[in-house]
């Protein structure tokens, strides 16, 4: 199998998503502004530790930014399915924006002290909560043609990873040249792109709202759905133990840059650049997979393999072996991450879709801080080095019990990916004994 191929033609399949004229608008501004966003996350890690010295408050900066996500994304996600996406997701980009204004005020002031970090980057939660899952529900109504999903979701990880290739490389020169500042003010600016993207979009006008109930109802019907069809319900434990236990290598990075490769901002920007270098990687080989099959053996096999890294990392003591890793790491997380996505988006029903993906943030952005929490307290006790390793232990059993119930996740989908036709294509893939379908419709797929 060829994974990639830089024809023309297949070229063309790559980006084909970025036919549609507001996705274009989307992933042009986005990825602008995410540039910015991932030099600020940067700015602030290497600043918190500057100030502090202190692997707990970079677990303490890391919970901050993100545990309000989890506990107010529910909410956020009943939300999405009941208001207007596009002037929601403006919304949040403004109060962003504004929250980097701030910051960089503060900082090229001089003024800035640890309290105020963590009280920004708790603003910054709160803003995700809304923000995350708005961005990924809205992402079926940019693309004209609805089997080109599974291409959007894997372009926008690959938009994520590129942003956190460059982001951070920038950053590590900037910080070191003239400080953390520069970066904050950088990212405010950033915000532009996508403002100017989201009021340039052309959508169709939703239809008319069905009858509202309280919101603690469709709070409770979008649990009742989640929890009660086994493969969204196991998609969201896997993801959510992986950020809980391996994810908090992001937070613990600071430490490995200085106290173990003996390095400096420099040497952080490449160690976070070197995850996204391995993400984008991952995120072009998704990009050009033509359907959702298959995807679930990647999830298993993926939530493993990271594990493995992260625990190889952590026993790293040389900077281009632990780059390997990082890279590594980030293939995995990023395969795990973009894959649970876009079956979550192909099998869930459109009027749970905000919640869905709700929960879905609580899992990936939610659970990350709490283990960043967790494992900034227990690398102060016993050190970043056993931290990791017991968290990359966790992660490969995860996947583990995630691939022996495989079996039970594809029987449960299957009648789903039948409705949309790709049954016919993975048993053509596969030569299995089938009858072939008169029908032209169950000829339609994911393509």
């Amino acid at each position: 199998m060829k994974p990639f191929c830089f024809s023309s033609s297949d070229l063309k399949f790559l980006l084909r998503a970025l036919h549609s004229r507001n996705y274009r608008l989307f992933f042009i501004g986005q990825g602008t502004s995410l540039i910015g966003t991932w030099m600020q996350q940067v700015a602030v890690s290497w600043l918190v530790y500057r100030l502090t010295g202190s692997a707990l408050l970079l677990g303490v900066t890391g919970f901050a930014s993100q545990f309000p996500t989890f506990l107010m994304a529910p909410v956020a996600g009943v939300m999405v399915d009941r208001w207007n996406k596009q002037r929601l997701f403006l919304a949040t980009q403004l109060c962003a924006m504004l929250q980097s204004v701030m910051l960089a005020g503060f900082v090229l002031t001089g003024t800035i002290q640890v309290w105020q970090i963590i009280l920004f980057s708790t603003f910054l939660g709160v803003v995700n909560a809304f923000d995350i899952p708005v961005r990924q529900a809205l992402v079926i109504d940019l693309v004209e043609r609805k089997e080109e999903l599974s291409n959007a979701i894997a372009l926008n990880s690959s938009m994520f990873n590129a942003a956190r290739l460059i982001g951070p490389s920038i950053a590590g020169v900037l910080v070191a040249s003239l400080g953390e500042g520069v970066c904050f003010a950088i990212n405010a600016a950033s915000y532009l792109a996508v403002i100017l993207a989201i009021t340039a979009l052309r959508l169709t006008p939703p239809a008319k709202a069905r009858a509202r109930k309280h919101i603690l109802h469709e709070l409770r019907e979008g649990f009742g759905y989640a929890y009660s069809f086994t493969p969204i319900r196991s998609l969201l434990i896997l993801l959510a133990l992986t950020c809980l236990m391996g994810m908090p290598y992001v937070v613990l990075l600071p430490i490995f840059a200085r106290e173990i490769l003996h390095g400096g901002a420099h040497t952080f920007g490449f160690l976070v650049a070197a995850v996204g270098i391995g993400a984008l990687a991952c995120t072009l080989y998704l990009a050009s997979r033509r359907s959702v099959l298959g995807l679930d053996r990647i999830i298993a096999v993926s939530a493993g393999l990271f594990g493995v890294a992260v625990a190889c990392f952590a026993l790293s003591g040389t900077f281009f072996l632990s780059l390997a890793f990082l890279c590594l790491a980030g293939f995995a997380s990023m395969a795990q991450i973009a894959s649970s996505n876009t079956i979550l988006q192909t099998v869930v029903d459109n009027d749970k879709r905000g919640r869905v993906m709700s929960f879905y943030t609580m899992a990936f952005m939610g659970s990350t801080p709490l283990g960043g929490l967790v494992a900034g307290i227990i690398a102060t006790r016993i050190g970043a080095r056993p931290t990791l390793i017991m968290g990359g232990l966790a992660c490969l059993a995860g996947g583990i019990v995630f691939a022996r119930h495989l079996p039970e996740f594809r029987r449960m989908v299957r009648p789903i990916y039948e409705r949309l036709g790709v049954i016919p294509d993975a048993a053509s893939s596969a030569g299995a004994e089938q009858a072939p379908d008169s029908n032209s419709n169950s000829k339609r797929s994911l393509r």
